[in-house]
């Protein structure tokens, strides 16, 4: 079984995804938006270039993503990505950019169970953890 994180957006989604691919050093295998789609025909002209689907890999992790339909958005809870790393230098570069214009709920620093960690939420309001875990 495989197992995916699959985030939804407030109408930035391909921003995210771009944003996410330079960051994490991933690829966007697909994006579609919703004008390219077969519904097409059903949505509001607004919403044309809105996603429908976006799928990022990097390594053997995959990212998924869409646009939340009008109404329908929510702010993530309840979760948090993790991204375990094994060099603190990429790992302080990850958290630093994911970071950049969002909230930093717990500074990157040394704990008790890794050589750094911090936790934050990203200006995407997606909820991230970068933890480079202790040998």
């Amino acid at each position: 079984m495989d197992t995916n994180v699959y985030l939804h957006f407030d109408g930035n989604c391909k921003e995210a995804f771009q944003n996410y691919e330079k960051i994490l050093g991933g690829k966007i295998d697909f994006l579609m938006h919703f004008g390219e789609s077969p519904m097409v025909d059903q949505v509001p002209a607004e919403w044309k270039s809105k996603v429908l689907h976006a799928r990022m890999s990097s390594g053997k992790t995959m990212l998924m993503g869409s646009d939340a339909p009008p109404g329908r958005y929510s702010k993530p809870r309840g979760f948090s990505i993790n991204i375990g790393l094994n060099d603190v230098a990429q790992a302080e570069r990850v958290f630093n950019a994911l970071a950049e214009g969002g909230q930093v709920c717990m500074p990157f620093a040394e704990t008790f169970w890794a050589v750094r960690f911090g936790m934050l939420i990203d200006r995407f309001e997606i909820p991230w953890m970068v933890n480079v875990e202790k040998e």
